[in-house]
């Protein structure tokens, strides 16, 4: 009789074993059409989202153009400005930015090409074939273009600060005219499409077509803009304007420059030898970003100057530790 009853546990016991695990996989197989109705309405909802921020994201660009600087919207023409008047002096932002590509080599720079006898009119940075390129600033693009005897696929962009972007001798566009852009978004493959002798990225910038060297505003060696503002005051000059205060310059710093910002003095040399009789005699204050490895020794032997006096004008000791990006008084 005992025999009989261990048998039939066990028996039981056995197919518990086999019915319990059974059960619990049918309920999971119930279940799982729930999740997966459940995953696809969590992704619709998400897209909707994106969708919905990407339509304020156009709006909020739009609303910021500076409709006032520019005259009209021209589809066809890179320099169709003709002789529109320039103003006085224009504050352009440069806060929100990102760096049109990750490469860091200046391979030619903005200036006189006595080779070709004719003006270089933007920097050329070294780049890989492939390469993406970016969205210097929030924008709307003007003209995707190709031009084999120039800029090769070239696209220009009208950005909110004011500022037209030029990106030549592209090998792949990855735009379209009338696209609303925000700073960082792929616009193009790096190439040497046009009139061009090895890959590389032509970036230009430009105030109502007026030719501002790009050095003045982007240091592509650290990846990072030179100021917060840079003010434009006429052919071949302008201002930068930046924080002093040790604070780095990235591309997710987006603390507003105060007003009384003081002045670093980027007036290229030929505006600089026009006004010389009137402002040698006017001070500025002049500032030097930190690189890494830079101590105030060298900051000093640079700039010919001593610690001492970089010491005094900073509120530094000798023993002061110097921080990458960090920004100095020189004089």
């Amino acid at each position: 009789m005992i025999y009989s009853l261990i048998r039939k546990t066990a028996a039981l016991c056995a197919l518990a074993s086999v019915f319990v695990p059974a059960m619990g996989q049918d309920l999971i197989a119930r279940q799982a059409p729930v999740d997966k109705k459940m995953r696809a309405v969590d992704s619709v909802a998400i897209q909707r989202l994106l969708q919905q921020e990407s339509i304020t994201d156009e709006s909020s660009i739009e609303e910021r153009f500076q409709n006032d600087l520019y005259p009209n919207w021209e589809e066809g023409n890179i320099n169709y400005y003709g002789n529109v008047e320039l103003p006085k002096d224009y504050k352009i932002d440069l806060r929100h930015f990102c760096m049109p590509t990750t490469n860091r080599i200046v391979t030619s720079n903005y200036g006189y090409r006595a080779r070709f006898r004719r003006q270089h009119k933007g920097l050329d940075i070294n780049a890989y074939k492939g390469d993406t390129i970016r969205s210097a600033f929030d924008g709307k693009v003007r003209i995707v273009d190709n031009q084999p005897g120039g800029y090769g696929k070239v696209v220009v962009i009208r950005h909110t600060n004011g500022l037209e972007t030029v990106y030549g001798h592209l090998s792949k566009h990855l735009t379209t005219t009338g696209s609303i852009v925000k700073a960082g978004t792929p616009i193009g493959l790096a190439g040497s499409t046009g009139r061009s002798t090895g890959t590389h990225l032509h970036f230009e910038t430009r105030l109502l077509g007026e030719y501002i060297d790009p050095d003045k505003l982007f240091d592509f060696p650290n990846q990072d803009v030179k100021g917060d503002f840079y003010v434009f005051r006429g052919r071949g000059r302008g201002t930068l304007l930046g924080r002093h205060d040790g604070s780095q310059h990235t591309s997710s710093d987006l603390a507003a420059a105060s007003s009384s910002s003081e002045e670093v003095s980027y007036d290229s040399s030929v505006s600089a030898n026009a006004n010389s009789g009137s402002s040698k005699s006017q001070a500025r204050t002049r500032f030097h970003k930190v690189r890494k490895g830079e101590t105030l020794s060298s900051i000093a032997r640079k700039h010919k100057t001593t610690v001492a006096n970089l010491c005094r004008i900073n509120g530094l000791s000798k023993r002061s530790k110097l921080r990458t990006g960090q920004v100095i008084k020189y004089s």
